[in-house]
């Protein structure tokens, strides 16, 4: 997750992940406990991208958005619709995953709790469903190493065949930060887990620019068709299916995604990216440009749009569509495109937030630049997620226990 301590070493998380407002000393999340810098503010990338129908979209200047409570849960993490129901699932950091019935939580229809360790920057970290609901894929922390598992269970009606239960990913985890861990299924029906670089501070494992192993990177497989001796394929087309880097990776060179969503439009990859010291970023991946195949987004060399502790820009490497400084907060927290209609003027536009400030945001893009930006004055705290529904509308998660919806104020 994106989670750190603040400054000096005091826990934002005292039940969750030790989130940190910077970077710092070995073991700190997304850059723990270190500086805050006088910098400039947001700034915006001018090549590539973006596009869909905005023809509801109204100017963001003219837009005020609030955060009403939806329910209240245990440390959530995640909220998801399966397709072919109108149910909502949670998933709380401890390891159950419950159902939304008449607007409260029901009983877990999974409790992996007895796998699942929950403190630092781990627990259960993410659920989603297949394209046809009938599978369940959690992404968690294993009990006691702290490791990546990914695991699939069927659902049989609206209960889990926990009997059922495949173990699809299992990366070993050097530190408890920079998990990553967040699934989602793809438009293109394969199934995605963004990772981490693995912890400590700036990367002292170099996972980042090592395409050769899964750390700092966004993998892409095929759980439907288990080859080579894996329980799952390789999509034919990932960047290095055939050689010159671990066939499971996408993109490369990230430090922690925490989020990343698909525009249910346009299909574009936005990825929100946890900084070290001084920056935030925001990437925007256009499926007409590839969805970023093979991407290098920068991670160590360049923090955003700049050079980290003497880096050197990759070749080749792509820009943030959007940073921002820690003068404005200290760990981004990602992010969905609204594509509801309860609020059409907001059509297109990313939102965001940032853990420390837990103030929403939201940004266009138009031909690869940033066209509006705005901070809203809905504002919750410890915010760590966000999630839709199956109409579209928006969901934001706050790891104190409440989940608000997202609503024209």
């Amino acid at each position: 997750m994106t989670f750190r301590r603040q400054a000096g070493g005091l826990l934002l998380l005292v039940t969750l992940l030790g989130a940190a407002c910077g970077g710092g000393g070995s073991d700190d999340d997304n850059g723990l406990a270190g500086t805050t810098t006088t910098t400039p503010t947001a700034t915006t990338r001018t090549d590539g991208g973006g596009g869909g129908n905005e023809n509801a979209a109204k100017p963001l200047d003219g837009i005020d958005l609030e955060l009403t409570e939806f329910l209240q849960a245990d440390s959530p993490t995640s909220l998801v619709a399966r397709p072919g129901s109108s149910t909502l699932y949670v998933a709380e950091r401890a390891g159950r995953v419950r159902p939304v019935v008449n607007g409260k939580l029901g009983a877990p229809i999974l409790d992996i709790t007895s796998m699942v360790v929950a403190d630092v920057e781990r627990g259960l970290l993410d659920i989603e469903f297949s394209g046809d609901g009938k599978t369940l894929y959690v992404s968690y922390s294993l009990k006691p190493s702290g490791d990546t598992r990914v695991a699939s269970y069927a659902m049989d009606g609206d209960k889990v065949d926990t009997a059922s239960r495949r173990q699809l990913i299992a990366v070993k985890q050097p530190f408890a930060n920079h998990n990553g861990g967040d699934i989602e299924i793809g438009p293109d029906g394969d199934l995605w887990l963004g990772l981490g670089d693995g912890g400590s501070a700036g990367d002292p494992l170099r996972n980042g620019q090592n395409r050769n192993v899964l750390l700092g990177k966004m993998l892409r497989v095929d759980p439907s068709k288990p080859a080579g001796g894996k329980p799952y394929g390789i999509p034919a087309d990932n960047p290095f299916a055939d050689g010159g880097g671990a066939p499971e990776v996408f993109a490369y060179g990230l430090r922690n995604p925490w989020r990343y969503t698909f525009d249910p439009e346009t299909k574009d990859l936005w990825i929100a990216d946890v900084g070290q010291n001084q920056w935030e970023e925001v990437d925007m991946l256009p499926a007409a440009d590839g969805g970023g195949n093979g991407a290098n987004l920068g991670w160590n060399e360049m923090e955003g749009t700049h050079p980290y502790q003497g880096g050197t820009k990759p070749a080749g490497a792509v820009d943030p569509v959007f940073e921002y400084s820690h003068d404005e907060g200290c760990s981004i927290t990602g992010g969905v495109v609204y594509r509801g209609q309860a609020i059409p003027g907001l059509t297109g536009t990313y939102l965001f937030t940032d853990y420390c400030n837990s103030q929403l945001r939201g940004i266009r893009v138009k031909d690869g630049k940033v066209s509006e930006q705005k901070v809203f004055d809905a504002k919750g705290s410890n915010l760590v997620s966000f999630g839709t529904d199956g109409a579209g509308e928006v969901y934001v998660i706050s790891l104190d226990g409440t989940i608000y919806r997202l609503e024209a104020a």
